[in-house]
């Protein structure tokens, strides 16, 4: 126990009102009211009420009686209070934190202390709630009565339970690529403004594909109650590239499929990963079952890994996870592999992934910061240093993370262990963790988790707090979805991330001469090498050819805005679908990139847009996930946003009246500038400010893009001085960003 356990039933009890179900980030006042216990509150006692970290509630204000979230608070026998409200002051994960002290007077037994959260009586529209769902949402009571800072947690404590509203979207997911004539299955849900997969639906759609499919009904009804509809055993007819729609009674298209590609025969097949997610059990939300449930159930993932806080994951949790994961791992259906997050301070080595083979295995944590039990302080690795030379007999398979804390790949690396960087989550994109790998030589992976913490893996929207970005899915190429099959996978690199969309991706070199393909990475010693014509992602080849072709096949889920062919840290050529003479009146603003490395890496790019002769016929943002941020337009030729990124991109697209008059004045704390319309072509204008890519770059596009599929071949020259890492970064229009793990060739 973090807190006191002297005498809790004595301390008071505390009720909320109104009980019941509430819609995700709805508008509502609650009314918590504690009465005092046996001690009463002495002078400068207190009580906290608390959230957890991950709760996005609406901040507590105290101010403005007509404005969201105001909040008041009041002794029932006049006594004096003093009222603050801290994002963190208490013990993880319930940091969040209304501190309430008696500053003149005291309580008696029975006296209350009044919390209306979202006080409605002057004006205000309520307290915004948490804006995903919990079955237990608490408002956590802690009692400090006899004024000595130690605080004893009531009980019994208030809850309501936090809901989806009625889907405001619909989406449907596909496999990405199967054999034809394999059943494959299509997977339906509607979910509300803020992510929430909804079982409010009620509304029947036709069904409607471009290739022939037997047993794909006509129609397909969502009912209330259900959070999904799911087709099973759908027969495609042909191959090509399969997609259906749902469509409304008006013909509309409500949603489209990601592309699912059909072929004769493929050694390797594609499966969808979140590898890192938390649950309530650490810093998370809702209990580790439902985070699988939810992974497999309603963000129809094919594998799933819990990864908690190794300071929070006590001996009799670790076993419990153990138990999930062999409970939940189904070959040929859901794929769960046991694991924590290694989160050693930065200066020690920063954030690891660890997942396990099979269960049994040690958790070699990085401290006991939260864990009371210090009986096994002796199997805890405190350095990522130490925590390779533990694993390097396990089966195991690690991976490098940006959170809170950084990895520091340039302290401590294991070619043995650590295959893949993971350069995009729910905390922002961070490329230049690869960037770090490359210089060190390191031959690793790219992939992409969420590291959610609202209890969304594998569909998880980031609501409204700092973590400001969709996180991530990895797809993995392997032989079978089983552990065995999908740690192989990893193993060879044979995997590509994104920010959270599904596409089918292929990339590949193609050799002049033969090549010698190594079963695993040379630099570890004598393994087994076969010659070759050709490689894929994350191989590695020895060649000695001037130059090779890299073919990169590209299926997106929405219209490609750009592809990057990288080699190394080069960027060879940015190719567009489309050339200057398909430009229109459409122009692309975007602001992306992080103050810095660490947790404080936030960039707030709240401004304005005005278009001075010339005006807006209309306008759309970019990865705007956070409803509370603004995002409106003024009048014909102003716009206003507030918005932040941790790394990844925002923005907007303007559709203009006059295609190349007038100019755009650009209005940010970072940055400042006028651009004539005229000069807004193809190429980037890029206005830097800089911490880690922090910039504005602003471009054209065609009014209408219809480029969803790319097939590029071109020849790359193979450098002598180091290791060759051919791979791709994809932008697609609606935001999302795709990367291939590289290729790697040396001589």
């Amino acid at each position: 126990m973090p807190h006191s356990t002297y005498l809790p039933d004595r301390m008071g009890h505390a009720t909320v009102s109104p009980t019941g179900r509430f819609e995700a980030g709805s508008f509502q006042e609650f009314t918590v009211t504690y009465t005092a216990g046996h001690f009463g509150i002495d002078d400068t006692g207190s009580i906290k009420i608390v959230h957890r970290f991950a709760s996005d509630m609406g901040r507590p204000q105290f101010d403005n009686p007509k404005a969201a979230n105001y909040t008041t608070v009041e002794a029932s026998n006049g006594a004096v209070l003093h009222v603050e409200y801290d994002m963190k002051r208490n013990i993880r994960p319930w940091d969040k934190t209304l501190y309430i002290k008696v500053v003149r007077g005291f309580l008696r037994e029975g006296d209350r202390i009044v919390v209306r959260f979202g006080d409605c009586r002057q004006g205000s529209p309520g307290i915004r709630v948490q804006t995903f769902c919990e079955e237990t949402f608490e408002f956590r009571v802690l009692v400090d009565a006899i004024a000595t800072y130690n605080y004893v947690e009531l009980p019994e404590q208030p809850v309501i339970a936090i809901v989806p509203a009625r889907p405001a979207r619909y989406k449907a997911i596909l496999p990405t690529l199967r054999r034809l004539g394999e059943p494959v299955r299509l997977c339906l849900k509607g979910e509300d403004a803020w992510g929430n997969p909804s079982d409010q639906a009620d509304a029947t759609f036709k069904l409607r594909a471009n290739l022939p499919v037997s047993n794909l009904p006509g129609t397909v009804t969502f009912e209330p109650g259900r959070f999904a509809a799911i087709l099973e055993d759908l027969r495609p007819e042909a191959s090509g590239d399969l997609c259906i729609d749902l469509v409304d009674d008006g013909g509309e298209i409500v949603c489209r499929s990601n592309p699912l590609r059909l072929v004769g025969d493929a050694p390797l097949l594609p499966f969808w990963g979140d590898l890192h997610g938390q649950s309530e059990e650490t810093i998370g939300t809702n209990s580790a079952r439902d985070f699988y449930e939810f992974g497999r159930d309603r963000a129809f993932l094919d594998v799933c890994v819990h990864q908690g806080n190794d300071f929070q994951i006590t001996n009799e949790f670790w076993a419990w996870l153990n138990q999930l994961s062999a409970e939940f791992t189904r070959d040929g259906r859901f794929v769960v592999y046991p694991g924590y997050e290694w989160s050693g301070n930065t200066g020690l080595g920063g954030d690891r992934n660890v997942l396990y083979m099979k269960e049994g295995r040690p958790i070699h944590r990085s401290s006991h910061a939260l864990v009371d039990d210090l009986s096994d302080t002796d199997t805890d690795a405190t350095s990522a240093e130490d925590l390779f030379e533990r694993l390097k007999d396990e089966d195991v398979n690690v991976f490098a993370h940006i959170g809170g804390r950084y990895a520091d790949i340039k302290m401590a690396h294991d070619v043995r262990l650590e295959r893949a960087v993971e350069v995009h989550s729910a905390w922002g994109t961070f490329e230049w963790l690869i960037h770090d790998a490359f210089e060190q030589g390191y031959r690793v992976g790219i992939m992409s988790n969420s590291d959610g913490h609202k209890g969304r893996p594998g569909a998880s929207h980031p609501g409204a707090t700092k973590f400001g970005s969709y996180g991530g899915l990895t797809c993995m190429l392997a032989t079978d979805l089983s552990r065995a099959g999908i740690m192989s996978a990893l193993r060879k690199r044979h995997h590509y991330g994104t920010t959270g969309c599904r596409m089918v991706l292929d990339t590949r070199l193609r050799f002049d001469n033969q090549a010698e393909l190594f079963d695993d990475d040379p630099n570890l010693g004598d393994t087994s090498s076969s010659m070759v014509s050709e490689a894929m992602m994350g191989d590695i080849v020895r060649s000695d050819d001037a130059a090779a072709t890299f073919v990169v096949d590209v299926h997106a889920s929405a219209p490609v805005e750009r592809i990057e062919i990288r080699n190394q840290l080069e960027t060879l050529e940015t190719f567009r679908p489309f050339k200057a003479e398909h430009l229109g009146k459409r122009i692309r603003v975007v602001w992306e990139g992080s103050e810095y490395r660490g947790r404080g890496r936030e960039t707030i790019w709240d401004g304005q847009a005005e278009l001075l002769g010339n005006s807006f016929e209309r306008v759309a943002p970019i990865n705007r996930y956070n409803l509370d941020k603004r995002f409106d337009q003024t009048s014909d030729t102003t716009l206003e946003w507030t918005a932040l990124t941790t790394g990844g991109i925002g923005g907007f697209d303007a559709w203009l009246s006059d295609e190349a008059g007038g100019t755009l004045k650009i209005d940010t704390a970072l940055i400042k500038q006028e651009i004539a319309i005229a000069d807004i072509g193809l190429e980037d204008i890029v206005f830097e400010n800089g911490g880690i890519n922090r910039r504005i770059r602003i471009f054209r596009m065609p009014d209408d893009n219809p480029h969803c599929q790319v097939k590029l071949e071109r020849r790359i020259d193979l450098v002598d001085a180091h290791d060759n890492a051919a791979y791709v970064c994809i932008t697609q229009e609606d935001g999302h960003l795709i990367w291939s793990s590289p290729v790697y060739v040396f001589r």
